[in-house]
């Protein structure tokens, strides 16, 4: 049987200075998030092991993430962090490839106040440097990006793209479209893959029911089948919803539906494949 991968989480060290968008409605947030404190959690799901994440925009983060990866073999990749528009992009990635565990990159697109950023040229430019060191782009994004991301995946054929949080569909609101149509469209493109992760943040955070998510777990394994898709807990973020175990229940009681070989490829394998995992 293959290992099994939280494909998605974060670890931090909590200051208010570097994490200012945790702000007093996320006060569950303030304090530190590391290894020791997952570990019990993903052993308890039968993992065994995580993708780490980025949360900050800074190299030091990515480092200090890829000396945890060295450190704790549940920590099977990192997606870091880099400055794509940097002209020291090359020097960058340089340096923090002789890590064996840096897997991919992330920016914080969602963020950005331009929703054009993923067109800029400066942007691609650093997106086409990333197939020579074998790493893959997650893409953070909203909704109202993801005709911008069909378009960046569509120009980099060759480059592994990897979506968060199935874009942050509106569950609170229970909307459905024009989110349906843009996650199909960006599906036929097949390099491209899916985290089902960060559905309870999108959701009513005290009072969600686990049919809130069904549409749209849905949606996304009608587009992709189970041969691109990815569970992810968004931990520790996922906690401003609930609980560890309640969150990774609710895909995994959706992933119920499928044959034990989808439920593997699902919970573990794609991840393997997505992120060329050593493991």
């Amino acid at each position: 049987m293959p290992p099994k991968i939280d494909a998605h989480q974060h670890f931090w060290v909590y200051n208010p200075v570097e994490y200012t968008w945790i702000d007093e409605s996320m006060a569950v947030l303030k304090r530190d998030f590391l290894p020791e404190h997952l570990q019990p959690l993903l052993l308890q799901q039968g993992f065994d092991g995580s993708i780490a994440v980025q949360a900050r925009q800074k190299i030091e983060e990515t480092e200090w993430l890829l000396q945890l990866a060295e450190e704790n073999h549940s920590i099977k990749g990192v997606v870091g962090w880099v400055n794509l528009c940097s002209d020291d992009l090359e020097i960058q990635l340089d340096q923090l490839s002789v890590h064996h565990k840096l897997v991919g990159v992330r920016h914080v697109v969602q963020d950005e106040p331009d929703d054009d950023f993923m067109l800029r040229d400066d942007f691609q430019f650093g997106i086409r440097k990333l197939a020579a060191y074998k790493l893959t782009y997650d893409l953070l994004i909203y909704p109202r990006h993801l005709t911008r991301a069909i378009r960046l995946v569509r120009s980099f054929p060759g480059q592994t793209f990897i979506l968060d949080h199935m874009a942050k569909p509106t569950v609170k609101t229970q909307e459905i479209q024009p989110w349906k149509q843009h996650i199909e469209q960006l599906a036929e493109l097949h390099n491209v893959f899916c985290k089902i992760s960060g559905m309870v943040t999108e959701a009513d955070w005290h009072s969600w029911k686990s049919d809130d998510f069904s549409q749209y777990m849905d949606v996304v394994i009608n587009a992709f089948g189970t041969n691109r898709i990815m569970i992810g807990s968004d931990w520790p973020v996922c906690s401003l919803a609930g609980k560890y175990n309640d969150i990774i229940g609710l895909a995994k009681d959706y992933l119920s539906m499928f044959s034990g070989y989808e439920q593997e490829m699902v919970l573990g394998s794609n991840a393997i494949k997505a992120y060329s995992l050593p493991c």
